[in-house]
C-alpha cells in the first residue's frame, strides 16, 4: 500500500489524510455503538438462544479484536504512506497515528477507547480481553522485529565491528547516567540520592527496536554505521538492564554486594556466548532433523522456535526477550539451513516478512497510544522533563567517540542510540514501583517526567536518523 501511495505522485496528502480520517471514524464509530458482549456471557446467551451466533456475528468475543487489527493495520499504513512521501520513515507514521488514537479521548472522542486497557468495570472483559490481546501481539511484533533485524544481519560483520560497538555501548551507558545523575542534584536538590541514582540509570537504556525499524525502512541494515548501532544497541540494552537491576539492589537493601552484580553480569554474558555456540554447532542439526520431517513451512516454523526459544531463555535469565530474537536472528545462517531450503526455496528473511508486516505496526501504533499529551500541560515538571530529554540527547552523542574505523558517519551512530521506547517504559514503571518505608522513591511528577523524556526522544529519533542518512547519502553522491 505504502509503494502504491508513493508511487502515485498526484494523489494530494490532504485526500489521503481525509479518506483515512473519514474511515476511521466509521470503524471506531460502530465499534463504540454495538453491544459488545463479554466472554463469560456469550456461551449464556449461544445456550438461550441457539441462532444466536447467526444474527450478525457481533457474539463472537473475537470480532472487537478484529476491529481492533483492522483499525491499528490500516491506520498504521496510511501514517506510513504519508510519512514515506513526506521523505521521512514509516515508523513516524505509526507512533504518531497511534499518539493521534490514543488521545483523541481528549478532544471528546471515545471511538478508539476500545483498544485501551481499561479497568473491568469500565468497558467489560470483552473490551479488556481486546486491549491484552493486542498488547500481546505487539509484543510478539516487537520480537519478531528484532529476529528479522538479526537475519538481515551477519554474524562476521558483527564481529568485525565488534569492538567500536562495545565502545558505543560503553559510552551510551556511563555519560547518559553521569548527566542524568547532576540533573537530579540541579533540579532536584531536597530529593534523596537514590532518586538521582535512578534517573541516572534511567537515561542509559536505548530502544534498539526504534532504531531497527527505522534502518529497515531506509534500507540501511547493510552499512557498517547500522551494524555499530545494532550491536551497541542489544549490548546497550543488557548493560542498562544490569544497570537498572543493580540501581534497585542499592536502593531498596541500601547497597549491592560483588557477588550480586557478578551474578547479573554472568547470567548476560552467559547467555551470549551460549547463543553464539548453540548457533554454531547444535542448531545446524536441529535444522537437518526438521528437514526430515519433508512438511511444508518447516523453514518458517524452525525459526520461529529457534527466535521464541532464544527469548524466552533470556526473559528467563533476567534479559528482554528482544535480546534474545536478535541473537536468534544473528546465528540463523543460510549454510546451517540449506537442508529446509530443498521443501522451501525462499530464504529464512522471506518467510518471516509476511508475519512482521502485520506484527510490527501493531507494536509501534500501541506505543504511540501510550503517550499522554496531557504530561506537556503539567509546568512543575516540563522544566524537568526537557533536562532529562537534553541530557539523553547529549549523552547518546557521546558514542560518537566510540568507534575506532575511520571514515564512518559518527554523527548517524549517536542519533541511533536516542531513543528510549518501550526499555524507557519499563524502567519508568519500575521506577514507579521502587518504595523505601512505605514511600515511592521516584514521585509521580518525577516518572511523569521520565515518560516525557522517553516520548520525545522515541519520537525525534525518526525523523532525525532519515536526514542524517539521507544526509551522508546526498554527500556520498556528490563526491
Amino acid at each position: 500500500m505504502v509503494t502504491g501511495l508513493t508511487a502515485n505522485r498526484r494523489f494530494p496528502l490532504g485526500r489521503i489524510g481525509l479518506t483515512a480520517i473519514v474511515l476511521l471514524a466509521m470503524l471506531s464509530g460502530t465499534a463504540s455503538c454495538q453491544e459488545v458482549v463479554s466472554t463469560a456471557e456469550a456461551p449464556a446467551a449461544a445456550a438461550a438462544h441457539p441462532d444466536f451466533d447467526h444474527g450478525g456475528g457481533h457474539a463472537d468475543p473475537v470480532t472487537p479484536l478484529l476491529l481492533g487489527l483492522v483499525l491499528i493495520l490500516f491506520s498504521a499504513k496510511v501514517g506510513g504512506a504519508l510519512m514515506v512521501r513526506l521523505k521521512q520513515p514509516a515508523v513516524l507514521g505509526e507512533l504518531l497515528v497511534g499518539v493521534l488514537m490514543g488521545n483523541a479521548i481528549l478532544a471528546g472522542y471515545d471511538g478508539f477507547e476500545f483498544l485501551r486497557a481499561p479497568s473491568v468495570e469500565a468497558h467489560g472483559a470483552s473490551a479488556t480481553a481486546v486491549a491484552t490481546t493486542l498488547d500481546m501481539l505487539a509484543r510478539i511484533g516487537v520480537i519478531l522485529l528484532l529476529f528479522e533485524v538479526g537475519l538481515e544481519s551477519n554474524l562476521g560483520d558483527m564481529r568485525r565491528v565488534g569492538a567500536s560497538a562495545f565502545l558505543v555501548a560503553i559510552l551510551g551507558v556511563v555519560a547518559p547516567m553521569i548527566l542524568g545523575w547532576f540533573v537530579g542534584k540541579w533540579f532536584l536538590p531536597d530529593e534523596s540520592w537514590h532518586v538521582h541514582l535512578f534517573l541516572g540509570a534511567t537515561l542509559c537504556a536505548t530502544s534498539v527496536g526504534i532504531t531497527a525499524r527505522v534502518l529497515k525502512d531506509l534500507g540501511k541494515t547493510d552499512l557498517k554505521e547500522s551494524q555499530i548501532v545494532l550491536g551497541a544497541a542489544v549490548i546497550d540494552d543488557v548493560m542498562g538492564l544490569i544497570v537498572l537491576a543493580v540501581v534497585q539492589a542499592i536502593i531498596v537493601k541500601g547497597t549491592a554486594s560483588l557477588e550480586e552484580v557478578a551474578v547479573i553480569t554472568g547470567k548476560a554474558v552467559g547467555f551470549l556466548v551460549g547463543a553464539v555456540v548453540l548457533g554454531e554447532y547444535l542448531f545446524p542439526h536441529v535444522y537437518k532433523l526438521m528437514a526430515r520431517l519433508r512438511v511444508h513451512g518447516m523453514m518458517t516454523v524452525t525459526g520461529l522456535l529457534v527466535c521464541f526459544l532464544l527469548a524466552w531463555v533470556a526473559a528467563l535469565v533476567g534479559l528482554a526477550p528482544i535480546v534474545g530474537a536478535f541473537a536468534a536472528g544473528l546465528i540463523l545462517d543460510e549454510r546451517h539451513y540449506r537442508a529446509l531450503q530443498l521443501h522451501d526455496h525462499d530464504s529464512m528473511e522471506e518467510k518471516v516478512i509476511p508475519i512482521t508486516t502485520m506484527l510490527v505496526p501493531i507494536f509501534f501504533v500501541m506505543m504511540g497510544f501510550t503517550v499522554d499529551l496531557r504530561s506537556f500541560a503539567n509546568t512543575t515538571v516540563l522544566g524537568l522533563a526537557a533536562a532529562l530529554t537534553i541530557a539523553a540527547i547529549i549523552g547518546k552523542q557521546v558514542c560518537a567517540f566510540g568507534p575506532i574505523e575511520r571514515g564512518l558517519d559518527r554523527l548517524s551512530i549517536g542519533i541511533g542510540m536516542i531513543p528510549r521506547g518501550e526499555v524507557g517504559l519499563i524502567f519508568a514503571a519500575i521506577g514507579a514501583e521502587l518504595k523505601i518505608d512505605g514511600q515511592p522513591v521516584v514521585s509521580p511528577a518525577i516518572n511523569t517526567a521520565i515518560v516525557v523524556m522517553v516520548m520525545v526522544t522515541t519520537l525525534i529519533t525518526p525523523p532525525l536518523l532519515g536526514w542524517s542518512m539521507s544526509r551522508t547519502r546526498t554527500v556520498t553522491t556528490a563526491a
